[in-house]
């Protein structure tokens, strides 16, 4: 149990390397609204208010999602693959899979400067870092360990003295 512990203290939220299944096995649940139409999920995206829109139905899809360190579907995430999944199927856009690679992805925006759909990034211990996608005021998404999928602030004391920085991909 000690080595589990240390193992995720130091590989961090999707930082270890590790392949992604296909997708086509995976087993997925319904969304609990109508199912969004395939051309809505991967078209251009021109507005703020289609990016937010597009992100609460994302949380509304995977809110509740355990957190699993390595997981990539709806019986367990971790943050790193929420990010992936929700740009690949939301916005028809390609992340790389690991934190760290994600933080190297688009290019990097001022705290002032974000905008729903940016990826932000906090440092959560010496070496683990964290992923979440921006929303409208200070909301983010992502897979939080303690809750899985939800909504958190960026002005809320932990999230604020943990922020690394923000990329934009959009």
């Amino acid at each position: 149990m000690f080595y589990l512990f240390l193992g995720f203290y130091f590989t961090g939220c999707g930082v270890t390397k590790r392949s992604l299944p296909p997708s086509a096995g995976e087993e997925r649940a319904e969304p609990s609204s109508p199912e969004r139409p395939v051309a809505a999920s991967v078209r251009e995206i021109r507005s703020v208010n289609d990016i937010t829109n597009q992100l609460f139905g994302a949380h509304e899809e995977w809110e509740g999602t355990p957190y699993v360190l390595g997981g990539n579907g709806i019986n367990g995430i971790d943050c790193s693959a929420l990010t992936q999944v929700v740009f690949r199927d939301f916005f028809g856009k390609d992340l790389p899979r690991h934190t760290r690679d994600q933080l190297q992805a688009g290019s990097g925006i001022r705290r002032n400067f974000i905008r729903p759909g940016d990826l932000i990034f906090f440092r959560t211990a010496r070496n683990v870092l964290h992923v979440g996608i921006a929303m409208e005021d200070g909301d983010f998404l992502h897979a939080s360990t303690s809750a899985g999928v939800m909504i958190s602030n960026l002005a809320e004391r932990y999230w604020a003295s943990r922020y690394l920085g923000a990329r934009r991909i959009l």
